[in-house]
């Protein structure tokens, strides 16, 4: 998924201006987001060709602090130049509790089944994220 410069011509006044002596053009950047987007791969997992994962990552970070990349990603779907929807999902381990016999501790006593595990109701914990629906 690369869109062209005839392509980008139509998103590119959503991005800011390059000044100064600058490595990697807008629609590189771009691009190597893209790129990301549809493979699901880390930054550090970038083709060569794309160029620096580090200098891309920095770029698309500062982007998306700022507001620019909802703006391009929002001009390319009403432009119809790429059609994608982008959801994301982050379980980070430093928020996420632990149960007790998680971390090795002795149990008290041995768990009780639910006579009727409905009555319980849903777990209150999640495994794994869920792909609600397809794109």
């Amino acid at each position: 998924m690369e869109i062209s410069e005839a392509q980008y011509r139509h998103i590119e006044a959503c991005l800011p201006r390059q000044r100064g002596n600058v490595s990697m053009t807008n629609l590189a950047v771009l691009n190597a987001i893209l790129y990301v987007a549809e493979h699901g791969c880390k930054w550090r997992g970038l083709p060569k060709r794309f160029g620096n994962w580090h200098t891309i990552y920095t770029r698309m970070n500062r982007w998306s602090k700022s507001g620019v990349l909802d703006t391009v990603f929002e001009t390319l779907q009403r432009e119809q130049i790429v059609r994608i929807r982008i959801e994301s999902v982050s379980l980070d381990s430093t928020i996420v509790k632990v149960h007790p016999d998680g971390t090795g501790a002795l149990k008290k006593t041995a768990p009780k089944p639910s006579v009727n595990p409905a009555a319980d109701g849903p777990p209150r914990f999640i495994w794994l994220p869920r792909m609600l629906e397809r794109p």
